[in-house]
């Protein structure tokens, strides 16, 4: 992969350091031919933010919790409403384009584009094998990345040294064996491993399901060995029941004949039975008759008291609503009197509002003429401030291009300090020619200086001027300020006097509404005394009435309460006269018992019927454990099937796992691992130190079991121990060694090969020899693997000089303070 340019919009880390919105970085034409560039800095400059984004993952590897893509957010790091990254890149002769869009005004969101550069010289969307396209969603984004890059862990473990990575021999067991399956491509076999796992675990599930069968078989086989032993004396049970039924048909037989007597002595009976039942009804018939009338009697009463009651209220409502309408009256009266005592200010008010509305014309074109001064007093005083921002801007100016043109002097005076000076090899110094091109330089930096200055000089004078004519309109806003007051005051005059003169047609209203509420009380007043006697003579002509209709109701209730007392006596004299009622009890009893009598021997009919279908039931019972019995062992068999195969597939997962082939193929890396680590010291270092890989540990029993540790063999102490064990500057280079030998390896191993290096000041712990080291390493390593390229961030001096090309980010903060910041 190589680089080709990176815009950054919007991030944090470039604005806080640089002062920029957007920076652009153009790598063909800053690391042209160079092998080692170096990106340098203060600190806080955002050199880290510039290498975290110079790859097409989603992520900014130190910022992130995880190694890879996971773990990590761009909504922390910008701050723009639409922020972007733009990375055009180069990978096996195609030019791609990654294109990054984070969102946040309202719902935060992200969009992923990658492009691939087509033979017309248009971008298109990048189009994989199974038809998925780049289409903006990360998802897509990101397959279509590790389709041509590999994985992410995959390459910031080997080619990619975030700041604060996390060393080789921090990593666990079950990490490292992971990590190196990823980087030796043996994701085949752990994707075998899985699919054979997964076939266990359905087998598994299957092997549940049968057990589930099985035992469901079990409980039917309980469940049918329960019904056999319940009815397992059917035939004997069926004896009984016929001689059940054999005794409850004599029962019955008794019972009927015991009936049939009791029937005959209640037929002997029945003419008497007859009259006296006719006799009762007549008198419930005369009870009933009595109740009717009395009950007649109290509505026609209810009618006549709520009749009385209607009257009562409709006098009482009557003389209401005469008061009401009498107060009424009253009170518009009042309502007149009081509306035509200010006809006099109705008067007043219509003489003075045509001089009211025309001082309100006055003063608001004071207040006009004010508001317009005012506004010309404040454009003074924005003109002002404008002009001292420029005044600011061109000092600032000044200030820089002062600063270029020491910088060129002092350029220019190295002509006489270089080495080379007076040399055959003058000719192709650069430091000289550079001197050289700042003594054309000078000149033009001084007439920019010159122009600021007048230009300066010009601005001050003007803001003289516009100074002048604002203090001179001081007292606008108090002249202002009186104004509105007055205009105020004359608004509320005018609007007093237009509301009294309007009501000058409401006094003719008035005195029209005061006379025709005279009239209406006078009539009311004579009215009100004739219809109030002719309704008073009404009112009692219909309560004497009422009074003797309730009079009359009460004489009839007393006569029908005789007549009902005398037809009773006459009836209960007949009834005395008759002989004793037949006992209707001995009857139900006897009907009682021959009901009990067919009902037991029905149930014992029943129970005989239920015994023969036992005897049926115990036959069928024997025929299904015969077919469960078979069904048990057939599921037996399959259970054991399915438990062998389970077996056999998780031997197959565990072999495909870290633990099995992948570890063997580790096992089999190691020692070139190992060699190339070793060749790296041995060339940048010396040898002093060499490594091996160790997969294996042996347990307190003598046992082997996996492991993962790095071993280092120290030739001046002639001792070997962990790289855990190590101080912090050695455990620094031998990490980095490992990273590299990784990287070397794959780049011979594997068919896809990544051109360039990255690393963010992995050098730090290392003393000035080391540093120095540390850079031959970088190198060697480019060297040994075909590298084109390592970017690398560093504060150390030494690093930087031994670079072939630098990214100065103080270089482009001095450049910002020149130009807008968008």
């Amino acid at each position: 992969m190589q680089l080709l340019s990176l815009t950054l919009k919007g991030f944090r880390g470039i604005r806080d350091g640089l002062g920029l919105d957007v920076l652009t970085l153009d790598f063909e034409a800053l690391c042209d031919g160079a092998e080692l560039v170096a990106i340098v800095g203060a600190n806080g400059r955002g050199k880290t933010t510039v290498l975290d984004n110079m790859h097409p993952y989603l992520t900014m590897p130190s910022r992130s919790a995880a190694a890879g893509a996971g773990g990590f957010s761009y909504y922390d790091h910008v701050f723009l409403p639409e922020s972007e990254k733009d990375l055009v890149w180069a990978l096996e002769g195609r030019s791609y384009r990654s294109q990054i869009v984070i969102r946040l005004n309202g719902r935060r969101r992200t969009e992923a584009f990658l492009f691939v550069l087509s033979d017309t010289g248009a971008w298109r969307p990048v189009i994989l094998e199974d038809g998925a396209v780049s289409d903006g969603k990360v998802d897509t984004y990101t397959r279509c990345v590790e389709h041509l890059c590999g994985s992410a862990d995959t390459f910031f473990t080997s080619v990619f040294g975030a700041q604060g990575k996390r060393q080789l021999s921090d990593y666990r067991n079950a990490e490292i064996k992971t990590l190196l399956a990823d980087l030796l491509g043996q994701e085949h076999i752990r994707e075998l491993g899985r699919k054979a796992g997964d076939t266990a675990k359905f087998l598994k599930a299957g092997l549940v399901a049968v057990r589930q069968e099985t035992l469901g078989m079990d409980a039917e086989a309980s469940r049918l060995e329960a019904a056999w032993e319940e009815i397992a004396d059917a035939p004997a049970l069926a004896g009984r029941a016929q001689d059940a039924v054999t005794a409850a048909a004599a029962q019955l037989e008794v019972a009927r004949h015991a009936c049939a007597k009791v029937t005959a002595q209640s037929d002997h009976t029945r003419e008497a039975d007859a009259r006296r039942a006719q006799l009762l009804a007549e008198r419930e018939a005369a009870q009933t008759a009595a109740r009717s009338a009395m009950q007649e009697l109290a509505d026609r009463e209810s009618g006549e008291g709520l009749r009385l009651e209607r009257l009562t209220r409709r006098a009482a409502q009557r003389q209401a609503q005469a008061g009401l309408r009498r107060e009424r009256l009253k009170g518009v009266q009042a309502q007149c009197n009081a509306l035509l005592a200010s006809e006099p200010l109705v008067r007043r008010a219509i003489r003075r509002l045509p001089l009211a509305e025309h001082l309100l014309t006055q003063r608001a074109e004071r207040v006009r003429l004010a508001r317009i001064q005012l506004a010309d007093r404040e454009q003074g005083r924005g003109q002002l401030r404008m002009l001292a921002q420029r005044v600011q801007g061109i000092e600032r100016e000044a200030g820089q291009a002062a600063l270029q043109a020491q910088a060129l002097r002092r350029r220019f005076g190295l002509t006489a300090e270089v080495p080379c000076s007076g040399m055959p090899l003058q000719g192709r110094c650069q430091l000289l020619a550079d001197a050289r091109e700042a003594q054309a330089l000078i000149p033009s930096a001084d007439a920019v200086l010159q122009r600021l200055a007048d230009e300066k000089a010009g601005v001050e004078r003007e803001g003289r001027a516009v100074k002048a004519r604002v203090l001179a309109m001081n007292s606008v806003g108090a002249q202002l300020e009186l104004s509105e007051r007055n205009l105020e005051r004359a608004r509320d005059r005018a609007s007093t006097l237009a509301l009294l003169a309007a009501k000058a047609d409401d006094m003719e209203v008035a005195r029209q509404r005061l006379a025709d509420a005279r009239d209406e009380l006078t009539g009311l007043g004579v009215a009100g005394g004739e219809d109030g006697s002719a309704e008073a003579r009404a009112e009692r002509e219909e309560l004497e009435a009422i009074t003797a209709a309730m009079q009359a109701i009460g004489t009839q209730r007393q006569q029908k309460s005789a007549g009902l007392q005398q037809a009773l006596a006459r009836l209960d004299g007949v009834l005395a006269t008759l002989p004793e009622p037949f006992d209707h009890k001995l009857l139900s009893a006897a009907n009682m018992a021959l009901d009990h009598a067919v009902t037991v021997h029905e149930a014992a009919q029943r129970a005989h019927v239920q015994a023969l279908q036992q005897v049926q039931s115990l036959a069928a019972l024997r025929q299904q454990r015969e077919a469960l019995s078979e069904r048990q062992a057939a599921a037996r068999r399959r259970s054991q099937r399915i438990e062998n195969a389970i077996g056999d597939w998780a031997l197959l997962a565990r072999c495909m796992s870290n633990d099995g082939l992948i570890a063997l193929a580790i096992d089999d890396a190691g020692p070139a691992l190992s060699g190339l680590a070793n060749d790296l010291l041995l060339a940048c270092y010396g040898p002093r130190f060499t490594v091996s890989i160790l997969t294996q540990a042996e347990t307190a029993k003598g046992e082997k079991r996996e492991d993962f540790d790095i071993v280092v063999h120290d030739a001046e102490s002639g001792e070997s121990k962990s790289v855990r064990l190590m101080s912090g500057g050695e455990r620094v280079w031998i990490n980095e060694c490992l990273v590299r030998a990784v990287a070397l390896y794959l780049a011979q191993t594997s068919e896809r090969r990544y051109e360039t290096l990255f690393s963010d000041e992995a050098d730090g712990a290392l003393d000035p020899e080391r540093k120095r080291m540390f850079g031959a390493m970088k190198r060697e390593v480019l060297r040994l693997g075909g590298y084109r390229r390592e970017f690398f961030v560093s504060q150390t001096p030494e690093l930087a000089g031994m670079a072939d090309a630098v990214i100065d980010l103080e270089a482009l903060r001095m450049d910002a303070g020149a130009v807008p910041v968008e």
